[in-house]
Order: C-alpha cells, then structure tokens, then sequence
C-alpha cells in the first residue's frame, strides 16, 4: 500500500524510525519518506546512513508547532506520529512540556493531517496508557482519545486515524536491557521489585504492527500485539549471570506490572491469531461488523498485563535476540 506514497513519520529519528525507515525501503517503493523531528544533530547522523537514496527527506520541526506541520504534510498520504516525551520521571517533573507536545502535539497533528487531506494515520502508544499511574500514561490515554475521536471529528473529510499500543521495546536506547548491559561490569544490578514483570517486543515486531495497522483500520481501532512477558530478574540473570541484584525500589510513577488492556476496556475487545483490537466506544463503532472482521470478543473481565500473559519469553529465547542484536543495543 505504501508503494509510490509519500510517508511522513514524526519523531522519525527515535528508536522506531530507525527500524521503521530501512524496512519500509526494503519491502516497498514508496516515492517519499520524510523523517520528521526537532532534533538537528539525530537528523544530520540518520541522514548520514540514507545519503545514497533520493526517496529519504529530513524536515526538522516540532509537532507543538502547527503551522510547521501544515507546511510538511503537503502532499503526504500516511503518517506515522511517533514524537511523544516518554521517558517518566522526565514527564512527571516536566509535566507541563510532556502535555505540550503528548497532547498538544497531537492535536496539531491531528487537525494538520485532516486539512492536508492526509489519508491514513496511525498513532504510537504505550501500555502506560492503559489505567495510567504516571503523567506520561495520562498523556498518551489522552492522545488515544483524540486519535480515536479524530474520525469523527474528520467530518466529511476521508482522513482516518488508528492507534498501535505494545510495551517494552528490547534494546531501545534509555531501556531496560541496554542499562543492564551498561552497568553490569560493576558486579550489582538494581532491581526495582522482585515480582515485576514487562512485555518483550522487538522494534520489527511493531513496526510489522504499525503495517498490519494500515491494512487493517477502518479508523478509532487500537491495535495490540500478543508478545511474551518476562520477569525483571530473570531478564537481569541474562544479560548478567554473574551479578549480585540488588533491590532499589520503584522509581515514581512506574508500575510492577504493564498492562495493554484494561478490564474496563474488555467489552470493546476482540481477539484475533496474533493481536487483540479495542474498537472505538463512540458512534457504536465497537458492533461495526468493517471493524470488527472476523475477531472474537473476550470475556468481560478479561485484561492483558505482563504477569497474567499466557506466553512467557525463556531465557535461551532472550540470550538469542541478543547474541543477534549485540551490535545495535541501546544504539537507537
């Protein structure tokens, strides 16, 4: 779908625009990607890596700024909004900047994306956003609201909007098994719980997710991919066998568990072979039979969190990703 399209990504020197951009080059022929982001020096060291191929454009710009962002969605087809502020306890003491650019941002994009005539986008968000503890989580539950609103919101307009919701990105830079792998030479490891437990994806896995969004959306759908959970120690005996674990506490605003879907969300909630979709709660949309497809509702007290995950990732399967990944951990 994405051959002889222009493709715009925000926050597209992230994690996810690094995996994101080869794979699109590689399987289709769009006629344009622009990487869209604020940050100059990521965007002269990616443009580095794409210089031999005419179809990569980098256009710097802040999602805060809506006049930037009808000036780069000219002509463009599909957007993939991954700028957010992310990292917890920046959002919990930078609150206001988080809701600037988490929401704010969204908004801009959002009216932005149905003036410019764009036709499809699709959202990144977070498990944090299901029952959310932290301002970051509250943010993005906000920025999935008005997504999933944006379709009707659109009008007569043909613009859709979808939501993609997966939790830890493995070896992504600022996360767990890079921070590991950083301070393991010191013998200690700090634990933030013995009994937490995170999702594992790998950033091809989602952005195979962000594709399969695409395909799939009739618009307002949030899309979560079945992906196994592992235990922090166990995680930390991996990267680490030889070091002592030393608990430290949770940091403010992290939760023991990630959780996808909540139970209040379970009567909007259908199970598919290797995702679940929540369907839009607005306009009856969850009992359109275009959304719906050939899903199965899950039962009303169903939710999806990492410790109550029927699929657990084993300690040989994790040192494989990483003898694999070795190079490219904590690089993006």
């Amino acid at each position: 779908m994405f051959d002889n399209s222009t493709i715009l990504v925000t926050g597209g020197t992230g994690s996810f625009g690094h995996k994101f951009l080869p794979m699109l080059l590689e399987q289709y022929n769009p006629n344009k990607v622009i990487i869209y982001s604020r940050d100059e020096m990521k965007q002269w060291e990616m443009a580095k890596l794409f210089k031999d191929d005419n179809r990569v454009r980098f256009f710097i710009g802040d999602v805060r700024d809506r006049d930037r962002m009808y000036r780069a969605l000219d002509g463009v087809d599909y957007v993939v909004h991954a700028a957010a502020t992310k990292i917890v306890p920046t959002a919990e003491y930078n609150p206001f900047e988080c809701v600037k650019t988490n929401v704010m941002g969204a908004m801009n994009l959002i009216d932005a994306c149905i003036d410019k005539g764009v036709k499809k986008v699709v959202a990144l968000s977070t498990d944090k956003a299901s029952s959310p503890v932290n301002l970051y989580g509250a943010t993005k539950l906000t920025s999935d609201k008005l997504f999933v609103a944006g379709n009707s919101y659109a009008g007569g307009h043909d613009t859709s909007f979808s939501v993609v919701r997966y939790g830890n990105v493995m070896g992504s830079r600022g996360s767990v098994i890079p921070f590991f792998m950083s301070v393991k030479d010191k013998g200690i490891l700090p634990i933030t719980d013995p009994r937490m437990t995170r999702f594992m994806i790998s950033l091809e896995e989602g952005v195979e997710l962000v594709w399969h969004a695409f395909e799939d959306m009739e618009g307002g759908e949030i899309y979560v991919k079945k992906i196994p959970s592992m235990k922090v120690t166990d995680l930390a005996r991996v990267v680490a066998p030889d070091a002592k674990q030393e608990v430290v506490g949770i940091r403010p605003g992290e939760k023991l568990h990630e959780q996808m879907i909540g139970e209040e969300d379970a009567i909007y909630t259908y199970e598919y072979p290797e995702h679940y979709k929540i369907l839009p709660a607005i306009n009856n949309w969850d009992k359109d039979v275009n959304r719906i497809k050939d899903g199965v509702k899950v039962k009303d007290d169903f939710n999806y969190s990492s410790d109550n995950n029927v699929e657990w990732m084993t300690d040989a399967q994790l040192q494989a990703w990483i003898d694999r990944n070795w190079e490219k951990i904590g690089a993006i």
